[in-house]
């Protein structure tokens, strides 16, 4: 206890997203490690989980796209230490999937999974199907995209959200 306060023991899970075949991180990677990193200085006893490895749809670089989230989460203040192994997935059924072992090990009383708004709905869908044995409560924060900084196509996103959640929801 401390301040009066319980003290839970958390993970901030940071779902990958875009960065160029050099390396750089998209605008919606940024936003996403922005808010991981606000989060973390409000719980510095929490540690920190990054997804996404290679995808032709977000990452075809020499190095998973963990490696770029980790390198920039440290340059701006994370230690090294805080980041727990990486779930490197090419989508967000692996994501899920893969973090969940690391999730149950580090024995995490709660877990804030941390994408982007437009992504937020499938997010939470998989995320909770696939953590529901586990008794580990998952919070969501869907950060809002910066529509003229966006690389992507936003509606066309957006669409693509709603139709890979209605097949989900099929399944």
């Amino acid at each position: 206890m401390k301040d009066g306060r319980m003290q839970v023991k958390g993970i901030i899970m940071v779902l990958g997203s875009l960065n160029d075949s050099s390396g750089n991180l998209s605008s919606i990677a940024l936003s996403r490690c922005q808010q991981a990193a606000t989060l973390w200085r409000d719980n510095p006893d929490w540690s920190i989980l990054l997804t996404g490895g290679y995808g032709d749809h977000f990452n075809v670089s020499r190095w998973p796209h963990v490696h770029y989230l980790k390198d920039h989460l440290i340059r701006h203040g994370i230690p090294q230490e805080k980041i727990l192994e990486f779930a490197e997935s090419r989508n967000t059924i692996e994501d899920a999937a893969l973090s969940k072992p690391i999730v149950v090990s580090d024995g995490a009383g709660v877990v804030v999974v941390i994408t982007s708004d437009f992504h937020l709905a499938r997010a939470r869908f998989v995320f909770s199907k696939e953590f529901a044995d586990t008794g580990v409560p998952l919070l969501f924060i869907g950060v809002p995209t910066d529509e003229d900084r966006c690389e992507l196509d936003l509606a066309k996103q957006r669409e693509h959200e709603r139709t890979a959640l209605e097949k989900l929801m099929e399944e």
